[in-house]
């Protein structure tokens, strides 16, 4: 009996040996068309930072303050919870909420690193897309990586391209984001 359970093994292995060579099981790999997004839309973020008496409209706040390492913010993290629109209008109902922080990282020009979530909860979507990266300000437009998300964004990758809509002094701006998701499940 134990050599007929040992033939039985030894075919089986051979079997499966010889299967895995000539039909190798391989994760499908996807070939990413950066000109066909499988999901796009885009949005404005309105970002209030606090002034120290507009408690009522400030999205945002200054947790650590900038440095006197140049004259660009160097070393100031803001903290915010912003209104995403589908327009410009501050005023419009927002489709979702930015939360998360970002920080002014360079000396020599103004520079920031953001890492936040974009929260939605309206009739349109529901779920979170997670975005991180360096804005760097002075380009006319800027890309951010789309690392992953939840619910109808479920393990979503792409691109966050921001683009500087309007800016009024340091306490108010607002960015065009054109979201180009290239991995949807």
């Amino acid at each position: 009996m134990r050599s007929f359970v040992e033939k039985s093994c030894c075919i089986i292995f051979l079997f499966l040996l010889v299967s895995q060579v000539l039909y190798p099981v391989s994760a499908s790999k996807k070939i990413l068309n950066p000109k066909k997004p499988c999901k796009r839309f885009v949005l404005y973020y309105h970002d209030i930072l606090f002034g120290g008496n507009d408690l009522a409209n400030a999205t945002s706040a200054a947790t650590a303050n900038a440095t006197t390492l140049g004259n660009f913010n160097f070393g100031m993290l803001v903290v915010f919870d912003d209104p995403m629109t589908k327009d410009q209008h501050l005023l419009s109902r927002p489709v979702a909420r930015a939360q998360g922080f970002y920080f002014y990282d360079m000396k020599t020009t103004y520079n920031a690193w953001f890492a936040y979530t974009l929260v939605f909860n309206s009739s349109d979507h529901k779920g979170t897309l997670n975005i991180m990266g360096a804005d760097m300000m002075m380009e006319k437009t800027r890309d951010l990586s789309v690392v992953g998300g939840t619910g109808d964004f479920f393990m979503a990758r792409g691109i966050a391209t921001f683009k500087t809509d309007t800016q009024q002094s340091d306490k108010y701006f607002r960015l065009k984001m054109d979201i180009k998701l290239y991995e949807c499940y």
